[in-house]
């Protein structure tokens, strides 16, 4: 109840910032079930998404964008239901750096008042924050499932960001890394 209670504190705020800035979390995709190629989620991975899903339960969602793999695609999907939005799938065409590009310029392209989620790798987290114009994201340990950033993407290309966490917290020895 409190993280949620943080998170929503911090989606109002970071909304009340600027009439003209962008809501976009960003998270990891929940751990998988094994260490294959395009895995789907564990027990324990569902049970995050649904913990994402009621995180943002209170926010204005309007937009969710994913990787093309499952475990992304899953993880989104509770809280893409629960605001009836069809998530949309960036494609890797081009590489890691194209991906993050692509993510970025369709987020900037939405209106001041989008409410975005993103969900990403523990590789392509920190890079989407700072494509977006955030300065001290830091790079996510492979084990890393819980770390929620919001950032308010400002015109000026400047993103402040709140670093929180949802959901049980990471256990690094249980997870399987990637």
């Amino acid at each position: 109840m409190m993280k949620r209670l943080l998170l929503a504190t911090a989606l109002t705020l970071m909304a009340a910032g600027s009439a003209m800035a962008q809501t976009v979390v960003i998270v990891r995709h929940a751990e998988k079930a094994d260490a294959s190629s395009d895995p789907v989620l564990s027990e324990l991975g569902q049970r995050r998404a649904m913990d994402l899903a009621v995180a943002l339960s209170d926010s204005d969602l309007t937009h969710v964008f994913t990787s093309p793999l499952q475990r992304t695609v899953l993880t989104a999907r509770p809280a893409a239901e629960a605001h009836a939005i069809n998530p949309e799938a960036i494609s890797f065409e081009g590489g890691t750096e194209a991906h993050i590009l692509r993510i970025a310029e369709r987020i900037r392209a939405l209106p001041a008042d989008a409410v975005v989620l993103v969900v990403g790798h523990s590789n392509t987290v920190p890079l989407i924050a700072r494509a977006l114009g955030e300065t001290g994201s830091s790079e996510m340990a492979e084990c890393e499932y819980d770390r929620l950033t919001v950032l308010s993407v400002e015109d000026d290309g400047d993103s402040p960001a709140v670093i929180g966490r949802y959901g049980a917290p990471a256990n690094c020895e249980q997870n399987i890394s990637g």
